[in-house]
């Protein structure tokens, strides 16, 4: 790990206790936001597909045998394949992505990675706030697990290469913490779109994962990379070894 433990050359390693800083704790909190897109699309697809304008529109069979038998709950949404695809498929673009997720995170950095996981939500988020059918949906879907897929494999290793090792489980429940946020924030939004006299709140509801997605990708245009993954990918030892005295206060 990048503050705890600093490799060399020779495959040894000797740690290094760095200090925490306004740099460590600023980069951390940017990264940990990432949390905020898995919760949002956790939190999001169950309200919004639970609204019957919704419903009527990209999925009439399902509105249609909802209202025709009163008996069974709105939340039954019966046997529907199509919705059922909605709903799964950010959940599988998310586990092929993330396969492909650790090879860019080691070939080109976190930063790299976690910048991928941002734009690729915010994409999914146009696409789900603007769609006319339910192919543009569950395209959206599709982009919002990439992200997802990303930015999950990334920013907990993220984390845990800039925080210090007395505070690295820490920063790393931050990103817990987010996802939870993340819950919470969307089913709050759903709770009031849903009231949306025209019908269109859904709209709202998918559209405002732009926030989160926004969040993310302009803080991964700041954010530093780790001096692991510097050493990682060109071995640069001595721009490691700077950015540890500089920013991590390191004086060995």
């Amino acid at each position: 790990m990048a503050v705890g433990l600093a490799f060399t050359s020779e495959g040894g390693g000797q740690n290094y206790n760095g200090k925490m800083t306004p740099f460590v704790v600023l980069s951390c909190i940017v990264a940990a936001t990432g949390g905020l897109i898995s919760g949002y699309d956790l939190g999001i697809s169950g309200g919004v597909t639970s609204m019957e304008p919704f419903l009527k529109k990209f999925f009439p069979e399902v509105y249609k045998n909802m209202r025709e038998d009163t008996n069974v709950s709105n939340y039954c949404k019966f046997n529907s394949q199509l919705l059922t695809t909605f709903t799964s498929s950010s959940f599988i673009a998310g586990l092929i992505a993330s396969l492909f997720a650790s090879k860019v995170t080691r070939a080109l950095g976190r930063k790299a990675s976690i910048l991928v996981g941002g734009v690729a939500f915010l994409a999914g988020s146009a696409l789900g706030g603007a769609a006319f059918n339910v192919y543009m949906l569950i395209l959206g879907r599709v982009l919002l697990g990439v992200g997802i897929g990303f930015s999950n494999q990334s920013v907990p290793l993220y984390l845990s290469e800039m925080a210090p090792p007395k505070h690295r489980g820490a920063f790393n429940i931050g990103f817990q913490v987010c996802t939870a946020i993340g819950v919470l924030g969307a089913n709050l939004l759903n709770y009031g779109t849903q009231k949306i006299k025209g019908g269109w709140g859904w709209r709202i509801s998918l559209s405002m994962a732009a926030a989160p997605a926004s969040i993310l990708t302009l803080g991964a245009l700041i954010l530093p990379d780790t001096p692991n993954s510097i050493i990682q990918r060109s071995n640069g030892h001595e721009k490691a070894k700077k950015m540890l005295q500089r920013d991590f206060l390191l004086t060995d």
